[in-house]
């Protein structure tokens, strides 16, 4: 049997440069989480698993603009601006109420939320716009899943095959390194199984 001690100098250069990679990558990955779905949770006194969930299913608490602007758009306006933006949801978000609210959209959300701006967010330039965004938050579409997890399963399968050919050659008992290769593949099944 072959074992990581028998290969030559530069393969185990290689696989140690890939493994050095991949684990920057996973920290990388970790700090993206927090930073996006974490932290703004944490700021308005969400629990990670909360904020994580809201992210995939939504909030049957308020809406999708509600539940950006105290996540992750929270920086974006003062408190006061939120609260009138607030105050007009609650009062059913109607065409006579937006033009209220119309400046604010124009100056501090249209820059990145427009079509124009080439970024996968919804545009916010308009009172239709605006209304899409109002209703009941249930989360990411069928169709934006199926367009996120079809890229995370082949990236994640080809970076599992290679950590796991790497970690195949170790030394460690068949049924251990059976175990560890097995492992990942059915967590990222059950992962976006979740979602």
């Amino acid at each position: 049997m072959i074992s990581l001690c028998d290969l030559p100098l530069t393969v185990r250069v290689l696989f140690s440069s890939f493994l050095i990679m991949i684990g920057i990558g996973y920290l990388m990955a970790l700090s993206y989480l927090f930073l996006v779905d974490v932290k703004p949770g944490r700021d308005v006194g969400e629990r990670a698993v909360e904020s994580i969930s809201e992210k995939y299913h939504g909030s049957t608490s308020g809406t999708r603009l509600e539940a950006a602007l105290k996540g992750t758009m929270a920086d974006r306006l003062t408190a006061e601006e939120r609260d009138r933006v607030f105050q007009w949801i609650r009062a059913g978000a109607t065409r006579d109420g937006y033009a209220k609210i119309d400046p604010l959209f124009k100056q501090k959300c249209a820059t990145c939320h427009s079509a124009q701006s080439g970024m996968p967010i919804p545009p916010l330039t308009s009172f239709e716009d605006v209304q899409k965004v109002t209703t009941i938050d249930t989360g990411e579409s069928l169709l934006q899943l199926a367009r996120v997890s079809h890229i995370h399963l082949f990236g994640i399968s080809i970076i599992f095959l290679l950590t796991g050919a790497i970690f195949s050659l170790s030394v460690t008992p068949v049924w251990f390194r059976v175990f560890v290769l097995i492992a990942p593949y059915l967590a990222i099944v059950m992962d976006i199984g979740s979602w």
